[in-house]
């Protein structure tokens, strides 16, 4: 198993990494929309900050060896399953063509009340 950082995501908030890479798979941590830099949450409503969320997860498949175009299944947490269609707006536009496996669950809460969470599973590219 090899972890994953890169200071173009989020740093990990607990005792976690931001991914791991094992037999040839991706795995990410959740992403919560922060700005890497401020480690704030974005402004904005659903559409913005899973907008953050997916760039945060295009970074960490980017050093781990992957793209959102080797993602096999997504999990995405919702703070208001109302706001679905506005996510699925952004998601879509970012995983065009390319249709992984998703799960989507409504939550009581998420970190610092984020109103969207992703992680995703992703397989390596050939090099």
């Amino acid at each position: 198993m090899q972890t994953v950082q890169t200071s173009n995501a989020p740093a990990a908030i607990g005792p976690y990494s931001q991914a791991v890479v094992a037999n040839g798979f991706v795995f990410t941590a959740g992403q919560v929309p922060f700005d890497p830099q401020s480690m704030q949450l974005v402004d904005g409503d659903i559409a913005a900050q899973t907008e953050q969320v997916m760039k945060n997860l295009q970074a960490i498949l980017q050093q781990a060896g992957a793209d959102l175009s080797s993602v096999v299944k997504t999990t995405v947490f919702l703070q208001d399953m109302n706001d679905f269609a506005a996510m699925n707006e952004v998601y879509a536009r970012h995983f065009g063509d390319h249709k992984p496996a998703r799960s989507t669950v409504q939550v009581a809460r998420l970190p610092r009340d984020a109103q969207v969470e992703i992680e995703v599973v992703a397989v390596l590219l050939d090099r």
